[in-house]
């Protein structure tokens, strides 16, 4: 299989200053090889359960040398009683996704992509393994966590060529991505929350809490959100084939940002009465600070 091209969602200089930083987890975890996370697993002989592709800087005293000597490849003997992070990245590719894209900054979903290349990259350096379900009305991604050089490429790809589709439900994504994934984990969902069914997607959420796997919302914001602009009259042109309308500002402007707050409130108060971490992310800050603030919030 040949690799995939680098993603150019994944600026590998500017991570660097983050080289020193990884992705911690806040609640006991299931894997199948050594990572710094607490098992969920009590006592065990250590009994032998797969390979995986050595990575350069790994105990060489777990690579396999008879492979090693039979086919010039180096890999990792794993064990049952060992753990790692298995790690999916949920994104939202709903229409709301591609607000600001005529900004300067980026519509959400371009920001989205630069956050999620640069968690894959973290996440899979710290020998943990990830990977990627793309969400709109339903599931039309989904890699499994893995954590092969070829298949964290993979995963980039995937995320790269993501495109919107317009939809104002997700619930049923969330549902399915529960019902292909069967191990415990952490499921991050990079999402704006704009749609209709919002209490059925926590409800699909709550699936994942049950399961014991640890949910992490981050909450993605545009500035131009939060507020209407300045300016007699404009034409508002849903995302989600809801049609346009004429108006003007002032008219609305009360109404509109009591509304958005409400939304807001909303998605924190669902998240954290699920069980989930909730983070809210300004897309007007750079997403390199927002990764750094973040895995250091993770750290404790």
């Amino acid at each position: 299989m040949t690799m995939a091209a680098p993603s150019r969602f994944l600026d590998l200089k500017a991570l660097t200053a983050l080289a020193h930083m990884r992705f911690a987890t806040r609640h006991r975890i299931e894997g199948n090889y050594s990572g710094r996370h607490r098992s969920r697993q009590q006592g065990g002989a250590g009994e032998f359960v797969d390979f995986r592709e050595y990575t350069a800087g790994e105990d060489l005293r777990r690579l396999d040398w008879k492979v090693l000597g039979r086919t010039g490849r180096s890999y990792l003997r794993l064990y049952q009683d060992e753990t790692n992070l298995l790690a999916t990245l949920a994104i939202d590719a709903s229409g709301s996704m591609r607000f600001g894209e005529s900004t300067r900054g980026g519509s959400k979903l371009e920001y989205a992509q630069w956050l999620a290349a640069a968690l894959s990259h973290v996440i899979s350096r710290g020998q943990d393994q990830v990977g990627v379900a793309v969400l709109t009305d339903k599931l039309n991604e989904l890699a499994p966590p893995g954590g092969s050089r070829t298949h964290v490429a993979r995963v980039q790809e995937l995320i790269e060529q993501i495109e919107t589709h317009p939809t104002v439900r997700m619930a049923a994504a969330v549902r399915e991505l529960f019902q292909r994934t069967g191990r415990r984990g952490v499921l991050l969902v990079i999402s704006d929350f704009l749609m209709e069914d919002l209490d059925e997607v926590f409800a699909a959420l709550r699936l994942f809490r049950h399961r014991q796997s640890e949910v992490i919302v981050l909450h993605l914001l545009h500035p131009d959100e939060e507020r209407l602009p300045e300016g007699p009259a404009f034409r508002f042109a849903g995302l989600e084939n809801e049609g346009s309308v004429d108006c003007s500002p002032a008219e609305i402007r009360l109404q509109y940002e009591q509304r958005f707050q409400a939304h807001l409130a909303a998605v924190r108060t669902l998240a954290l009465a699920g069980g989930c971490d909730y983070r809210r992310v300004l897309t007007a800050i750079p997403y390199l600070q927002t990764l750094g603030e973040f895995l250091v919030e993770r750290a404790g």
